[in-house]
């Protein structure tokens, strides 16, 4: 993408009402505009980080076995008075009428729709277990939206539900989502801490929220120092099998948000070294065994020819809010350092004298070299003084910036320089390329 084609509003100065850092540097960059309190458009800086987040959220989800579908934004109230929740949730939930006087509501979670789904389709035991996942944009009606993405009112989530003909397999079901959370998280570019949570208004008796630390963090969280040493599970993880010492390894270690206990010598356990930071929730999962499928009659034949109610979970990941999270995680004072994975673009290729016919045949030549190799580029091909062009890119934070000039090119070299490191070093223009584009040639 050559900058000068490109949609990218950036701001100069720091907005006024944005709060934390990933707002400022959101609204700076060019990734978000406001529409109303808590509803942002996504322009096509953001809306490309938001689509890799979702890439690779999906990729594991397929991974761990579970299967895509699409759920309405709108559902009916009358699944929510099933299953009791439609009065409990309280006035988060948008309530409207459609013409024909029907109570509808939009979505702020989809555990009676996917029960409405499951208790049509599936009747009998030989048919489990099921997971099923959607990405879907929700809504819910705070009170007082802030933080940007990070605490809106509308939001894009991963949600998944798990059904099972008993308590063992829905806790092997409940593992493979732990164990997918961690390689996700991982695979973001984030380091996220499973700590057992409350299960708040979805219910059930055993939950877990993933933590990414960051300094900037919207809570306190107190942890073991060996959270930083564990391993990730590895890329051909058998989830068919037994995942339970993963999950062991990770929550015999000790975590817990604020809320959970006094953070003081006597409350950590004998052996554990506490360490404390500021963390912000991306995920949540949860088992709640039968609390829906009861009274919503979500039943299946059993071997015997009885009716089991069905054993299910879910599984939470706010995808938007990850990429405010990940910001809040990786940046510094010039702006946002994007993590390879997620990154917008792989390479900011800066032309620094545009008006000289040798120095752009160059970048030209390096712009289209690295697009066939299969590398994305942003390049900048404007006329703006090399200053603001490096200032630019910094608060964009891709990964590697590739500076041409006519000085460099003179003597046979460019700058490449790293955005996380700050490192820099000069190369010949075969060099840079071979080094960027590594095997994708």
């Amino acid at each position: 993408m050559r900058l000068s084609k490109l949609f990218l509003p950036v701001m100069k100065e720091t907005p006024a009402d944005a709060q934390i850092v990933s707002h400022r540097l959101m609204l700076r960059s060019g990734m978000i505009r406001q529409s109303a309190a808590g509803i942002y458009n996504w322009l096509p800086l953001g809306l490309k980080v938001l689509r890799n987040v979702e890439r690779i959220v999906r990729e594991e989800q397929d991974r761990a076995g579970a299967q895509e579908i699409l759920m309405p934004t709108v559902q009916q109230a009358e699944l929510w008075k099933q299953s009791g929740r439609y009065d409990a949730y309280g006035p988060e939930m948008l309530r409207m009428m459609d013409r024909h006087e029907r109570e509808m509501l939009f979505g702020p979670t989809h555990e009676e729709q996917v029960t409405d789904i499951f208790r049509n389709c599936v009747k009998s035991y030989k048919d489990l277990p099921k997971n099923l996942y959607q990405i879907q944009w929700k809504f819910r009606d705070e009170i007082r939206p802030r933080f940007g993405v990070m605490r809106g009112r509308e939001f894009l989530m991963k949600d998944n539900y798990s059904f099972d003909l008993d308590e063992e397999a829905a806790r092997r079901s409940y593992n493979r989502m732990f164990v997918a959370y961690l390689r996700t998280f991982a695979r973001l570019g984030v380091r996220a801490i499973p700590m057992r949570a409350d299960t708040g208004p979805i219910g059930g008796e055993l939950s877990h929220e993933f933590i990414v630390l960051a300094p900037t963090g919207e809570s306190a969280v107190f942890y073991d120092h060996d959270f930083n040493s564990l391993d990730i599970p590895a890329d051909d993880t058998d989830y068919d099998g037994d995942l339970q010492p993963i999950v062991d390894n990770w929550t015999s270690r000790y975590a817990a948000t604020e809320e959970m206990h006094e953070p003081t010598a006597n409350g950590v356990p004998e052996g554990h070294k506490l360490i404390t930071g500021r963390g912000i929730e991306v995920g949540h999962i949860f088992y709640f065994g039968t609390k829906y499928s009861e009274p919503m009659n979500a039943i299946v034949q059993g071997a015997d020819g009885e009716k089991i109610p069905v054993h299910m979970g879910s599984y939470g990941i706010g995808v938007s809010r990850l990429v405010g999270a990940i910001i809040e995680a990786s940046h510094d004072d010039n702006g946002i350092i994007w993590p390879e994975n997620v990154a917008p673009w792989h390479v900011g290729l800066i032309n620094l004298r545009s008006n000289d016919a040798d120095c752009t045949a160059a970048c030209d030549d390096l712009y289209e070299k690295l697009g066939r190799a299969g590398v994305d580029v942003l390049y900048d091909d404007t006329s703006e003084r090399a200053g603001a062009k490096f200032a630019k890119m910094d608060l964009v934070g891709l990964p590697w910036q590739l500076m041409l000039g006519p000085r460099g090119l003179k003597a046979g070299i460019v700058e490449l320089k790293n955005r996380a490191t700050g490192e820099r070093e000069e190369l010949t223009p075969d060099a840079a390329f071979a080094k960027l584009a590594g095997g994708k040639g």
